[in-house]
C-alpha cells in the first residue's frame, strides 16, 4: 500500500506551489493570507511525514495507509479550490475597459468578484477545518511515532532462493544463454588471463539469478575459490562482505577473528587472500551503482583468469560493472515455444496442452510475455485449481486482482514489487500513469510526457526545462526496467516504450486501489471509487458502462483518455477541472458534441489526432492554458485566424497527407511555441513567413515546400526567418515536399545555424551539393537526411569531419555506377553509429582500417560493376562496433558469376568481423533475400514502428 503514501505526497507538493503563488493575490481578503499560510504550514508537515514514511519498507501501517488516502484526497480538494479561484481572478482581469457602459459593467464584475473572494474564503474554512481534523487525528494514534519506528514486521521469505536452488531439469529455455555466457568467461583468447567481469540485466522476473546460478555450477568446478553473494536494495556491506570472505577461504585461522573485524578490515584481508588466485564470485541483485563500486574493491584484479557476475535491473548499474573488463548481458523473455513447453510441463506433467485448454492457456501466456517466474507462478496457481477451463478463464481475466490475493502469485509480486518500491515518489506517479493505456501500446515518448506535464507531475529543474525533466523521468524508468523500450534511435534513445502485461497487472491494481485512476473496459471487473474519480480512461465504452458512469461524479477528473467510441462518454460540461484530454484514434469523433469544449478552462493537452474530425471546435480557441494542441491526421484543412489568441500554447501538430495547412497570419504572437509542425510555406502569407522569426522559443520547425504557386519571395521571406531562428533555439529543422526539383535558396543560410541537432529532407527536393553551412563548426548536428543531386569524394570528405554526427542518411537524385567513395580513417566519421544510403546510389563505398569506429548500422547499395576492380572490397572487418549490415547488391553490367563472388566476399568480410554483425544481402540476382547471420546469436528483435512525432522521431 506505499503507493498510498507516494501518490499524496506527489499531490501536495503541487498543492504546496499552487498555494504559495496564490497567497500574494489574496492579501487584500481580509484573513485570508492567515487562513491560506496555516494551511500551506500544515499541509508541508504532512508531506514531511509522508516522506518519512515512504522510505519505509512495506508493510506500511494501516492506519498509516489509511491517513495518506485521507491526506490524499484532501490535496486535490485544495488543488481544485485553488484553480477554480485562480481562473475566476484570471477572467475578472482579461476583460476589457472604457466607456460609461464599461463603467457600470466593472462595478457588476466588482460584485461578482467580492461575492467570489467570499466564495473562495468560505471554501478555505472547509479545507482548513479538514487539515485541523486531519492533523489532530496524526496526534491521536501517533503516526509519527510509526513512522519513526520504520517497519519492522517485513520477515518474509526471499523471493530469488528459489531461482539460486532450481533444480536444472525443470528448467527451460536456459541451454542455450548459459552456453553462450560460459564461451565467453572461459575463452583462453586475447587478455584471458585478466579479469573479466559479466553483467546480466534484465526486468524483474525474466530469470537473471537462475542464469547466473546456473553459469556459475557449469564452471564453478574450474576456481578454488569461488562465492555466490545476494545484495538486496539495501546492502549491509560488511554482512556482505563478511559472508563472501567465509566462502573463499579455505584458512580457517586466517579467518578466525573475522566476527571482530570492520569494512575496511574485511577488503584488506579479502585482497591479500585473493591477489595471487583465480576466484569466481557471482553477486546477485545490485541496485545502485555505489553499492558496486564499494563491493568491487575487494576483489583484486589480478592475471590469474579471475571472473565476476553480477545481475541487476538497472541498465546503469550493468554499465558501471563491466565498464572497463566486461560484457553486459541483457536477458530476454521466453520465446513462445519455451514459454509453452515451460507452462504445460508444470501443470501437465508434460509438454501437450489438452485440445480444450489451448487457447486460453495462449492468452494467459500472452499476458505472461516470457517471464519466467510469471509462467511459474500462475501456472502453479492453476495446478491447484480444478480443472475446468470456466477457472482458467476466471484467472485470465483477473491476474492483476490474483496477484494480491493469491498466496502462490506472492513470488512474482514480491519481485515486482521490489522495482516498484526503489522508485523515487515522482517516479512512481509517473509510472502509475501509465495504466491509463491499454496493454500492448507503444506509448510515445513526446504524447506520453506532454501529459505528465499536463498533469503537474514534473517541477522545473535548476538548468533544466520542465520538457528535459520529463525526458529524464521517461528514461529513467527505461533504465530501472520498469518499461521496455521501443523504437531505439540512432542516439540510443527509446521513442515510444511499453508496459510489459504482468507490470502493468501491477501498477493498474495500485493505481485503481488507491483512486489513481479509474479505468473502464478492461477485462477484470471495473472497480469503481468510493470517492471522486480523478482520472478517467475509457477502453471501450458501451450502453451499459455509460449507464452506469451517469451515476458518477467526473467532476474531478483531470485526465480524460479514451481508446476506440467515444459514443457514450460523458458531455464534456461535466468534466470541469479536466488538464488532459486525449481522444487520439477515436474514429467517430465527428458524432460526439465538442461544443462545451470551451467548459474544460484549465485544459492544457488536447489530441484529436487520428479521428475523423474535420474543424477545429470553437471553443478551443478560449482554452488558454491549452499548451499542446495534436491535430494530425485529421480531415482539418485549415486552423481558425483566432488559434494565434492562445499564447500559452508550446506544440501546434497537423501533420497532413495532403499537407496544405498554411501557417495562420498574427503567429508571431505565440512567443511560447517550441513544435511546430507541418505548414505550407507557398500557401501561406509572406506577413506569416516573417512573423516566425519572432517565434525565439521555437525548438522544431517542420515545413511543406509542395508549390501552390510559383514565388521566389516566398523562399527569400522563409530563409530570412531561418536565419534568425538558427540563432535562437532551433534545434530541428524537417523539410517535407512532393515536387521533385532542386532546392538552391537553402544554400545561402547564415550565420551558421550551431543549435541545430537534427535536418531531415522527407522530400522528392534535392540539394545540387552539399549545402556551405555544412560545416566542422555545427559541434551539436547529431542527425543528417539529405538529398543530394550527386555525391563527390570531397563531400563526402566533408561530412566524415562533422564530429557530432551520430546519424546520417543519404538519397541520391542521379545515379552513378562504376565509382569508388572511400570513408577515410584520418577524416572518418569517428561518432557516427548509424549510416544509410538508399536505392538511389549505385556506388562503390570502402571503408578504410580505422574510419567509423563506433559505426554499428549500415546500409548501403553496392555496385558490382564497381568493386569488381577492387575485388569486391567494402571493409565490414574494419568496423569493430558493427551489428547489422544490409547490402543491395546491383548487378548490372556485372556477370551472374561476379555477383556470386561479390556476395561471397561481403560474407568473408562479415565473418572477419570480430563483432559478429548480422549482415542481409539483397539482389536481383537471387528471388530471396540472403539473410546471413554470422554471430550465431540470438539478435532478432521485435520491430515496432512508430510514426514521426516531432521531437521524438527522426527518420
Amino acid at each position: 500500500m506505499e503507493v498510498a503514501i507516494s501518490v499524496a505526497e506527489g499531490s501536495l507538493g503541487v498543492v504546496l506551489e499552487k498555494l504559495q503563488l496564490l497567497a500574494a493575490e489574496c492579501s487584500r481578503i481580509k484573513g485570508l493570507p492567515r487562513q491560506m499560510s496555516f494551511l500551506r504550514s500544515e499541509l508541508a508537515a504532512m508531506q514531511a511525514l509522508l516522506l518519512k514514511v515512504a522510505a519505509m519498507e512495506e508493510p506500511v501501517d494501516v492506519q498509516v495507509q489509511a491517513w495518506a488516502r485521507e491526506v490524499r484526497e484532501m490535496a486535490y480538494d485544495v488543488e481544485d479550490c485553488v484553480d477554480a479561484f485562480s481562473r475566476q481572478q484570471r477572467a475578472a482581469s482579461s476583460r476589457g475597459r472604457g466607456g460609461a457602459r464599461e463603467f457600470f459593467s466593472k462595478c457588476g464584475r466588482l460584485l461578482k468578484t467580492l461575492r467570489s473572494w467570499r466564495q473562495f474564503a468560505d471554501q478555505i474554512d472547509e479545507l482548513k477545518a479538514r487539515v485541523v481534523e486531519a492533523g489532530e487525528r496524526r496526534e491521536r494514534y501517533k503516526l509519527d511515532d510509526i513512522a519513526a519506528r520504520g517497519d519492522t514486521s517485513n520477515s518474509g521469505v526471499d523471493p530469488r532462493l528459489a531461482a539460486i536452488f532450481a533444480d536444472e531439469d525443470h528448467l527451460v529455455g536456459i541451454d542455450g544463454p548459459r552456453d553462450e555466457l560460459v564461451r565467453w568467461l572461459t575463452d583462453e583468447g586475447g587478455s584471458a588471463k585478466q579479469r573479466k567481469v559479466l553483467s546480466i540485466v534484465g526486468f524483474g522476473g525474466l530469470g537473471k539469478t537462475t542464469l547466473a546460478n546456473q553459469v556459475y555450477l557449469k564452471i564453478g568446478g574450474d576456481f578454488l575459490c569461488k562465492a555466490f553473494l545476494s545484495v538486496s536494495q539495501k546492502p549491509n556491506l560488511r554482512l556482505i562482505l563478511r559472508d563472501c570472505l567465509l566462502q573463499l577461504c579455505h584458512d580457517r585461522e586466517f579467518i578466525k577473528d573475522i566476527g571482530e573485524w570492520d569494512e575496511k578490515k574485511i577488503i584488506t584481508m579479502m585482497r591479500e587472500y585473493l591477489v595471487d588466485k583465480r576466484y569466481l564470485i557471482v553477486i546477485d541483485d545490485v541496485w545502485s551503482t555505489s553499492a558496486w563500486d564499494a563491493i568491487k574493491c575487494a576483489f583484486p584484479g589480478n592475471t590469474c583468469r579471475s571472473r565476476i557476475i553480477t545481475t541487476t535491473r538497472i541498465n546503469d548499474v550493468a554499465r558501471s560493472c563491466s565498464c572497463t573488463d566486461g560484457r553486459v548481458y541483457e536477458m530476454e523473455p521466453l520465446s513462445d515455444l519455451y514459454s509453452k513447453r515451460l507452462f504445460t510441463k508444470r501443470i501437465f506433467g508434460s509438454e501437450e496442452c489438452p485440445y480444450q485448454f489451448q487457447e486460453v492457456s495462449d492468452e494467459i501466456l500472452k499476458k505472461c510475455g516470457g517471464l519466467p517466474l510469471a509462467i511459474i507462478s500462475i501456472s502453479g496457481l492453476l495446478a491447484n485449481k480444478p480443472l475446468m477451463k470456466e477457472e482458467w478463464e476466471k484467472v485470465r481475466n483477473s491476474i492483476g486482482s490474483a496477484l494480491a490475493r493469491h498466496r502462490n502469485l506472492e513470488g512474482i509480486k514480491a519481485i515486482l514489487t521490489l522495482s516498484y518500491n526503489d522508485l523515487p515518489h515522482h517516479l512512481k506517479t509517473c509510472l502509475l500513469y501509465l495504466s491509463m493505456f491499454p496493454e500492448d501500446c507503444n506509448i510515445e515518448r513526446r504524447r506520453l510526457i506532454n501529459r505528465w506535464i499536463a498533469e503537474g507531475f514534473i517541477s522545473q529543474e535548476r538548468g533544466q526545462s520542465v520538457q528535459d525533466v520529463a525526458e529524464t523521468y521517461f528514461f529513467e524508468l527505461i533504465n530501472k526496467s520498469m518499461v521496455l523500450p521501443v523504437d531505439i534511435g540512432y542516439d540510443g534513445k527509446a521513442r515510444a516504450c511499453r508496459v510489459h502485461d504482468i507490470m502493468l497487472e501491477l501498477i493498474i491494481s495500485k493505481a485503481t486501489e488507491e483512486n489513481f485512476v479509474t479505468i473502464i473496459g478492461s477485462q477484470a471487473s471495473v472497480a469503481y471509487p468510493k470517492c471522486n474519480i480523478r482520472r478517467l480512461s475509457i477502453l471501450q465504452a458501451d450502453q451499459d458502462l455509460a449507464s452506469i458512469l451517469e451515476d458518477k461524479d467526473v467532476s474531478h477528473a483531470r485526465s480524460l483518455v479514451a481508446f476506440g467510441s467515444v459514443n457514450y462518454l460523458p458531455r464534456l460540461v461535466q468534466f470541469q477541472v479536466l488538464r488532459v484530454l486525449d481522444f487520439e484514434g477515436c474514429m467517430d469523433l465527428e458524432e460526439y458534441d465538442l461544443t462545451n469544449i470551451d467548459k474544460l478552462t484549465q485544459l492544457m493537452y488536447l489530441s484529436l489526432r487520428d479521428t475523423d474530425i474535420s474543424d477545429v471546435p470553437s471553443g478551443v480557441l478560449r482554452l488558454h492554458d491549452l499548451q499542446t494542441l495534436d491535430l494530425r491526421r485529421t480531415n482539418i484543412v485549415e486552423l481558425p485566424a483566432g488559434i494565434v489568441r492562445l499564447k500559452k500554447l508550446q506544440n501546434i501538430l497537423v501533420k497532413k497527407w495532403d499537407r496544405r495547412i498554411k501557417v495562420p497570419n498574427g503567429i508571431g504572437n505565440m512567443r511560447n511555441l517550441q513544435v511546430l509542425s507541418e505548414f505550407n510555406i507557398y500557401r501561406s502569407s509572406l506577413t506569416a513567413l516573417e512573423d516566425l522569426s519572432k517565434l525565439t522559443n521555437l525548438m522544431e520547425l517542420q515545413i511543406e515546400l509542395t508549390k501552390y504557386q510559383e514565388t521566389k519571395r516566398h523562399e527569400e521571406v522563409l530563409l530570412s526567418s531561418l536565419c534568425k531562428l538558427g540563432t535562437c533555439k532551433l534545434q530541428y529543422l524537417s523539410i517535407h515536399s512532393s515536387d521533385a526539383s532542386p532546392i538552391e535558396f537553402l544554400d545561402s543560410w547564415s550565420p551558421l545555424p550551431c543549435s541545430l541537432r537534427r535536418f531531415r529532407m522527407a522530400t522528392s527536393y534535392y540539394l545540387l551539393s552539399l549545402p556551405k553551412w555544412l560545416a566542422p563548426e555545427l559541434t551539436s548536428l547529431a542527425y543528417l537526411d539529405i538529398n543530394l543531386k550527386e555525391l563527390k569524394q570531397e563531400e563526402l570528405d566533408l561530412l566524415g569531419e562533422l564530429r557530432a554526427l551520430l546519424c546520417l542518411r543519404l538519397w541520391f537524385k542521379n545515379t552513378c555506377t562504376n565509382q569508388m567513395l572511400t570513408v577515410r580513417r584520418l577524416r572518418g566519421f569517428h561518432c557516427l553509429k548509424e549510416l544509410v544510403l538508399f536505392r538511389g546510389m549505385e556506388y562503390h563505398l570502402v571503408f578504410e582500417t580505422g574510419a567509423a569506429p563506433k559505426l554499428e548500422k549500415l546500409e548501403m547499395p553496392f555496385s558490382v560493376s564497381a568493386a569488381k576492380g577492387h575485388d569486391f572490397i567494402i571493409g565490414l572487418e574494419h568496423l569493430p562496433c558493427l551489428k547489422y549490415a544490409e547490402v543491395l547488391l546491383f548487378d548490372e553490367g556485372a556477370t551472374s558469376y561476379e555477383t556470386t563472388a561479390a556476395a561471397a566476399a561481403v560474407r568473408n568480410e562479415a565473418n572477419a568481423n570480430p563483432n559478429h554483425p548480422r549482415v542481409i544481402i539483397h539482389g536481383e540476382w537471387e528471388d530471396e533475400e540472403d539473410d546471413c547471420d554470422t554471430s550465431g546469436d540470438k539478435r532478432d528483435a521485435q520491430e515496432v514502428v512508430v510514426e514521426e512525432q516531432s521531437g521524438s522521431s527522426e527518420d
